[in-house]
């Protein structure tokens, strides 16, 4: 199972969506909800292996 998160999500004024994941406090955006949260997801999975020393996994899911 999966650890729980909590996520802000905001429409912009300039009609772009801001996700923010309170747990970590990483930030991402996108055109898209579906974007922002996509790229909020990617974010953290690379926060979180850097946090982790895990730089090769890091390297690998950047690169995608």
């Amino acid at each position: 199972m999966s650890e729980r998160r909590e996520v802000h999500l905001v429409e912009e004024d300039d009609g772009w969506w801001s996700a923010v994941d309170q747990t970590t406090g990483v930030a991402s955006q996108g055109e898209t909800r579906e974007a922002a949260l996509s790229n909020l997801d990617e974010a953290v999975a690379l926060t979180e292996a850097a946090r982790e020393g895990d730089y090769e996994m890091a390297r690998d899911l950047h690169a995608e």
